[in-house]
């Protein structure tokens, strides 16, 4: 039973990484050199800087990458910490990108992606290169998730998890708690997200329960930019934690309205995987566009919870 879950969980998070990293890797080449130039010019605004959060996201596939390099940003002196909250509600919006791709079940070009991208990547040209990466990234993504999904049926036919998973059913705070702390150590809320959609895909979850994960894993993503934020000044600590507070905050209000969110999702489409992905992009878009037209006063709020040094 162990090593039936175990193995294709195994090898399929690490596919899934790997094409994470492979694919940023092909981004970044692409147009990462410019991205310290991007978030430190084009962030006047607050509707700027949420653009350059969303697009920058978008590029690197992480909204980890884009808060730690707005972290080492802000500790160079190079931004403010009131420039950074917008930027920070962009990436939580252009997260669900990789989501909503990753809900299109493309499981069946893995290998095909896979391969043309290693083709690519062998061409002298750079560009070719990059591209090639991104292909592949693309395609290990794909793999990773369609071999974790072989653990479903073992999952489904153990006691045990069926009795944590039921028990989840009646309380939507553990699976807000697994979202949170699985995510922290594998340092990825897509992963999770993918996971949490091959489950729910065979029915070992039900809507609220991995709602309550993905919100979960929103918070987890977290856990990166408190570690990068270690050693660093104040703004940079500010910019840590508005990140998570923000999270926190999102997670805790949505909660309770998981059932309207989970029939909203229902209503846009019958795939499991959809529905979640759906879910995901209406809670990130609605915090962050309400929380938009207040980025001076979350900036002061945070500033005001986390003081700097007193000069003497």
């Amino acid at each position: 039973m162990i090593g039936a879950v175990l193995a294709p969980f195994t090898f399929g998070l690490s596919f899934f990484l790997l094409g994470m990293y492979a694919m940023r890797t092909g981004f970044q080449n692409l147009a990462g050199k410019q991205m310290a130039d991007w978030l430190s010019r084009f962030t006047r605004t607050p509707l700027l800087s949420f653009w350059v959060g969303l697009l920058s996201t978008f590029v690197l596939q992480s909204s980890s990458a884009v808060t730690v390099l707005t972290i080492g940003l802000t500790h160079a002196g190079m931004i403010g910490f009131a420039q950074t909250v917008g930027i920070i509600l962009g990436t939580n919006v252009g997260t669900t990108v990789t989501t909503e791709l990753i809900a299109l079940r493309l499981e069946t070009f893995a290998v095909p992606m896979l391969l043309v991208g290693i083709a690519l990547w062998l061409m002298p040209r750079r560009l070719t290169r990059c591209i090639g990466l991104v292909i592949a990234g693309f395609g290990l993504i794909f793999l990773g998730i369609d071999t974790m999904q072989v653990m479903a049926k073992p999952l489904q036919q153990s006691e045990t998890f069926r009795a944590l998973f039921l028990e989840s059913t009646h309380s939507v705070w553990l699976g807000l708690l697994t979202g949170t702390v699985f995510t922290g150590l594998i340092h990825s809320s897509s992963a999770t997200t993918a996971i949490t959609m091959g489950l729910m895909s065979h029915q070992v979850l039900g809507i609220e329960t991995a709602l309550a994960i993905v919100l979960g894993a929103n918070i987890g993503t977290c856990f990166t930019a408190l570690i990068a934020s270690i050693g660093t000044n104040t703004a940079s600590k500010q910019v840590a934690w508005c990140h998570t507070l923000f999270n926190i905050v999102g997670a805790l209000l949505f909660l309770p309205f998981l059932p309207q969110l989970g029939a909203i999702s229902a209503f846009l489409t019958a795939s499991p995987s959809m529905q979640i992905a759906h879910s995901q992009t209406i809670f990130n878009v609605v915090c962050s566009l309400v929380a938009l037209p207040y980025t001076k006063q979350i900036a002061a709020f945070i500033q005001w919870m986390f003081p700097g040094k007193r000069k003497r």
